[in-house]
């Protein structure tokens, strides 16, 4: 029925230059019939329910509805109706580029960065991901051009440069290389976009300013140390209070949050005292720190399979910071559902191209501890609500992950019952039949 829009890589590189090949919206209207529909909050399939799709949005849901004028017709034969996929926790430019290119001497420049972050941003499309919240790195460039449409890509939430301090997540220079103040060269990981060094309130406020005035729609910090660097232990507190509020006082002044990659229960404790809306990870958390999350209405962005994917580049050193937070896991999720904390669906798959491209693998891993209704929920309108949080700088404004009249047309039709058997989801080639953003189809395979 219609074209299949994948592009090529090549075909990327070349749309970066010219102009847009459809302006979101511009698409004829469709009215889907015959779905069972998953609206996002489930968590049992809705039927007898047509869906119109026009101008980009869902101008209806109902009955027996009736196609307008020049309306493409689709008959879902019973298919699963869902909407795409959210993923809140995604790097677009570490994805497909192995951790010893990103930090190593021999690390690529932009220009290379930013035509993977292009292929990554088309394979997670691919794979039902119509919108994504990437945490770090030079995603801008991806986005752009999505967004008017010259390569096949997600809606893209960019916290771009990840705000991190010296000897934090975001330094991955050798022991005993000097910081700039001292004379020392730029970080390999500030150079390809993915993080800022600073010290101090008076370089915190500058470099969260920096990612604002270039599109930041959330700001990123690293308040502990993590998996993928060498010499930030995971029980180690980074940045200080004063900082921590410097950050959040400039995004707030901007009618947006501060999320942060943090694990243990004393650096959790200080992001909540200082403002901070959303937690990266979480791992480590005790009863206190769930209650005080609830208490303050703070997000628990979470992921699995990272934990289960580390790539073997990473040593011993970071693969045993990775056993560690990875042991956290059944506890964070068990005190997260005592509090009734809201869970959003994030991946935090990077420097593996392997695992980027099972990326799906996590709606499985999570039935560890949901149920499979529960999974898609924190995997549409729940990570869609949370996106909501960057509020005037919500760069796609308006409802996502639901389906609903006045949200936006961003669906999937499934062959199979991801809420019977989850798993058919990572086989997204033949489980995805159509792929659908602003009302404009990517993938179609009905017949």
């Amino acid at each position: 029925m219609f074209k299949d829009f994948r592009f090529t890589a090549a075909f990327a590189l070349l749309a970066f230059a010219g102009p847009g090949l459809a302006q979101v919206g511009a698409e004829p209207p469709i009215l889907i019939t015959g779905a069972r529909i998953f609206d996002g909050v489930g968590p049992e399939l809705i039927e007898g329910q047509d869906v119109l799709v026009q101008d980009g949005m869902i101008a209806a849901v109902g009955a027996d509805l009736s196609a307008p004028e020049g309306a493409v017709v689709i008959h879902a034969g019973g298919r699963v109706m869902t909407p795409g996929f959210i993923d809140v926790h995604y790097h677009l430019s570490l994805c497909n580029v192995p951790v010893a290119d990103m930090a190593g001497s021999n690390a690529p420049d932009l220009d290379y960065i930013g035509i993977k972050a292009a292929q990554a941003a088309e394979e997670a499309l691919m794979r039902g991901y119509t919108s994504l919240r990437d945490v770090g790195g030079a995603s801008w460039g991806a986005k752009l051009a999505a967004d008017r449409d010259e390569i096949a890509g997600p809606r893209v939430w960019p916290s771009l440069r990840a705000i991190s301090q010296f000897g934090g997540h975001g330094d991955a220079n050798p022991r005993f290389m000097d910081p700039r103040e001292f004379g020392g060269p730029e970080n390999n990981l500030e150079r390809l976009g993915y993080s800022r060094i600073v010290n101090g309130r008076a370089e915190v406020l500058t470099a969260v300013r920096e990612q604002l005035k270039r599109g930041a729609s959330q700001i990123k910090m690293h308040l502990a140390g993590g998996v993928g660097t060498e010499f930030d232990p995971i029980d180690g507190r980074q940045f200080t209070a004063d900082e921590i509020r410097a950050a959040v006082e400039v995004a707030e002044g901007f009618g947006t949050y501060v999320t942060a990659h943090v694990y243990t229960v004393d650096g959790v404790k200080q992001a909540i005292e200082n403002g901070v809306k959303a937690i990266e990870h979480g791992n480590l958390i005790n009863e206190e720190i769930a209650q005080m999350m609830a208490e303050n209405d703070v997000w628990l962005s979470p992921q699995v399979v990272v934990y289960l994917t580390f790539s073997p580049d990473l040593g011993p050193v970071r693969l045993e910071k990775g056993r560690m937070v990875s042991e956290g896991l059944d506890t964070m999720f068990e005190l997260a559902k005592k509090y009734d904390l809201k869970i959003a669906f994030g991946t935090d798959v990077v420097v593996n191209p392997e695992a980027c491209a099972d990326q799906n693998r996590e709606f499985v891993e999570r039935t560890k501890w949901f149920t499979p209704a529960e999974v898609l929920a924190q995997a549409t309108s729940l990570s869609g609500e949370l996106l909501q949080l960057s509020g005037d700088r919500n760069p796609y404004p308006g409802k996502i992950g639901v389906i609903e009249a006045g949200a936006h047309a961003d669906l999937l039709l499934i062959d199979g019952n991801p809420l019977e058997d989850i798993s058919i989801l990572r086989d997204y080639e033949g489980s995805l039949d159509l792929i659908m953003k602003a009302g404009k189809i990517y993938k179609d395979d009905m017949e």
